[in-house]
């Protein structure tokens, strides 16, 4: 790919705080955020016998590095933008022109233009881009490593640049393993970063709570908590997760331009990746009027509310995945073909490690370990009957702590649906 900088020669960028690059918001140390994140990544690649990574999805450049572009163009178009990362040096291969957007970052000791090498960029050269790709990534390894046979961790890059890799002679491993565990704990500077991405959507879905109305469709009631979002500088909402009515049962129907009517419940689970990138996922449902809930809308509620708070109060410290399925709610026969995929999950910049399954679904997908103070957790409840009518969906965000658990989401429950 041709080495384009088309800010080279500008020189109304001395001073400008990019946004990436800042040292602090408000009482945010971000710098003390980056270092912390990128040790972690250093001290599971050693844990695991990992030289260098390569990370190609940008949650995790952006959780090693604090650099940010075009997040989700780059998750489909890998690697366009990448991080080789060793114990001792940090190399950002930018997208070409965009170079100037993480050159202040401390984590980061170089930035390059990177070489796509993906079939849209390079079309029928596409092997010869990947080899060549290939040979210059290794002659680097070699060479920040010393290690002529060094094991490279990799997560996002397309088949034939992985194969090309490998044909070069170094071990390759698979990333993800050393990078979720580092993700998995969090620092307290980075808890000030999570809390104030739910503050802020916390206000937008408080807007679209407000906003509801029988008449609107779904998507225009859900653009609301989008533009809440932006404007206060998120980054993207993940899913397509409202729904109304009849669409509400079962769970997981995209958004749609489906018309809400009078009196249906309205669900959300938020998926908002939000301030500073941090995942902002709770959930709600909401009764949009005129009249009052039903009886059968109130019982799915408090059955959902009960589901998620006996969850919560199991949670301590020291805790296995195991013992936790053996203590979880246990879900009444009538709502368990359609309950939620997944009793719990971790959460940081995405939905991340640990997952945490019902007891039933245990043996086939459950796997151990244990909740460690610095996990943050999102515990998940939908109940709606096979072939009912109306579900309601509920989830909460929770830290452990060193004695219990630390409530993260304060959004409010509805009075109406509890009543």
């Amino acid at each position: 790919m041709a080495e384009l900088d088309w800010h080279a020669e500008r020189s109304d960028l001395d001073g400008l705080a990019q946004l990436d690059s800042v040292t602090s918001d408000d009482s945010i140390d971000l710098v003390a955020v980056r270092t912390y994140r990128q040790a972690r990544v250093r001290q599971k690649m050693a844990e695991y016998g990992v030289d260098a990574v390569i990370l190609s999805d940008p949650v995790n450049i952006r959780y090693a590095t604090g650099a940010r572009n075009m997040q989700v163009f780059s998750m489909r178009n890998a690697p366009s933008r990448y991080l080789l990362l060793t114990a001792d040096k940090s190399i950002l291969f930018e997208f070409t022109g965009c170079r100037h957007l993480a050159e202040d970052l401390e984590t980061i000791d170089e930035v390059r233009t990177s070489s796509t090498a993906s079939y849209v960029a390079a079309g029928p050269h596409i092997a010869e881009r990947e080899n060549v790709w290939a040979t210059e990534m290794a002659d680097l390894i070699r060479k920040l490593t010393g290690n002529k046979t060094a094991v490279v961790g990799l997560e996002r890059l397309n088949a034939g640049t992985s194969i090309a890799l490998r044909e070069t002679g170094l071990g390759i491993v698979d990333a993800q393993q050393p990078v979720e565990m580092a993700r998995a704990i969090k620092s307290p500077e980075e808890m000030k970063c999570m809390i104030a991405s739910l503050r802020a959507t916390e206000i937008g879905v408080g807007k679209l709570r407000d906003a509801i109305r029988p008449g609107l469709t779904e998507a225009e009631l859900w653009a609301v908590l989008h533009k809440s979002i932006i404007e206060q500088n998120g980054d993207y909402v993940e899913t397509r997760l409202l729904n109304a009515g009849a669409r509400t049962n079962p769970w997981f129907q995209e958004t749609s331009s489906s018309v809400i009517a009078p009196n249906d419940l309205i669900a959300l689970d938020t998926d908002v990746v939000g301030c500073h990138g941090y995942y902002a996922d709770f959930s709600r449902t909401f009764h949009a009027g005129p009249d009052r809930p039903s009886s059968a809308q109130k019982d799915l509620y408090k059955v959902a509310f009960e589901q998620v708070h006996h969850n919560m109060d199991i949670l301590f410290p020291g805790m296995t995945f195991r013992e936790y399925a053996d203590k979880a709610w246990d879900i009444p026969e009538r709502y368990y073909t359609n309950r939620y995929y997944l009793s719990a999950h971790g959460v940081g910049m995405t939905g991340e490690y640990p997952y945490l399954y019902h007891h039933g679904d245990f043996p086939d997908a459950g796997y151990d370990g244990v909740l460690e103070p610095g996990m943050t957790i999102c515990v998940e409840s939908f109940i709606g009957e096979d072939n009912g009518r109306e579900g309601v969906k509920l989830e909460q965000q929770v830290l452990i702590t060193q004695t219990g658990i630390e409530l993260l989401s304060e959004f409010p429950f509805e009075d109406k649906l509890l009543s």
